[in-house]
């Protein structure tokens, strides 16, 4: 049995075997491997030309990252709509509405911008129309996929809390929706998805999870190197509570904090989306990735109780996780 080596081996390299095997017996029966990714970039309203400038080049950034990983990828907003679509904001409805609605492959969304909040309602803002944060959270409802949503814009937090719920990621670039200054996380994230250095575990990609850590990281640094109050400070939620959790949470990737109430640390399913794909991952199919991402967060949460158990029964109950895959 497969838990009988456990003593031995470290539960990454047991889950890494378990992954080959299950991907030589099934890959050709569950579809063609590969990222199967779709990437929307939404561009807003730029206020300023010299904001526009900004925005336009981290999207077009992000874009070569998604088209690098051969991800499905569409930009809205970096020219007008044609007039038959309507506004930018109807055309972005109908771009989600169009997604496939039940899949295992991953939708990720990146706002680009400017956002608002008059204490009650957050919006982000586009050339015409704005999208507010509930209307957002509608038009995804209907998605039983993987979702993650990027909204690197001032006053985004309201987001979090509106998009938060299973088996999706949310990122934004504040922690409340007061903070209204112009915010740099945007920079510093889409730079992170290609940056070696953002690979904080060495598992050649980086992951939501790394990107998160990195750009909030950096974006700390500005601010002290400026001399500055940092007006920004970026929240990840992927347990569905509402509430998210700042980057100085984690030590490494292992989150070190939970969100009071929480019965599960955030972090874990941001760990397991990657836009560019190490080798051994992009050889996987949608459905080995979810088999693969189910087992790892069971043993996520059993490693969560390893100061309960004895030795014996720990590694007994790994290896009654992986026995099926080997």
């Amino acid at each position: 049995m497969c838990w009988k080596i456990g003593h031995t081996l470290r539960a990454s390299t047991l889950l890494l075997m378990s992954l080959l095997h299950s991907y030589l017996v099934q890959g050709a029966e569950q579809g063609e491997p590969g990222n199967n990714a779709d990437l929307l970039i939404v561009v807003g309203a730029a206020g300023e030309a010299s904001y526009g400038e900004m925005f336009a080049e981290w999207a077009t950034m992000l874009e070569a990252v998604g088209e690098e990983a051969q991800a499905r990828v569409e930009l809205l907003g970096s020219s007008d709509p044609d007039s038959a679509e309507g506004s930018l904001k109807d055309l972005l409805k109908k771009k989600i509405e169009a997604y496939s609605k039940e899949t295992q492959e991953p939708l990720w969304i990146a706002l680009i911008g400017h956002g608002t909040f008059n204490g009650r309602t957050a919006k982000f803002n586009l050339r015409g129309p704005d999208i507010s944060s509930e209307e957002l959270a509608s038009w995804l409802k209907p998605l039983q996929r993987p979702v993650a949503v990027m909204n690197t814009s001032s006053a985004s937090a309201p987001f979090l809390n509106a998009l938060s719920g299973p088996n999706r990621v949310v990122l934004t670039a504040t922690r409340d929706g007061f903070e209204l200054n112009f915010a740099r996380f945007g920079s510093y994230l889409v730079n992170a998805f290609g940056s070696e250095s953002a690979d904080l575990d060495k598992d050649g990609q980086t992951s939501l999870l790394e990107a998160f850590i990195m750009a909030s990281r950096q974006v700390g640094e500005f601010y002290e190197i400026e001399g500055r109050l940092a007006s920004e400070h970026a929240l990840l939620d992927d347990t569905g509570d509402q509430k998210g959790i700042p980057a100085n949470w984690f030590k490494g990737v292992r989150p070190v904090k939970k969100a009071e109430g929480s019965n599960q640390p955030d972090g874990r399913i941001a760990s397991q989306f990657h836009l560019i794909e190490n080798e051994i991952e992009s050889l996987m199919s949608p459905e080995i990735k979810q088999q693969r991402d189910v087992l790892e967060q069971a043993i996520f949460e059993l490693r969560d109780h390893r100061e309960d158990m004895d030795g014996e029964a720990y590694y007994k109950r790994l290896g009654s996780l992986i026995d099926p895959f080997c």
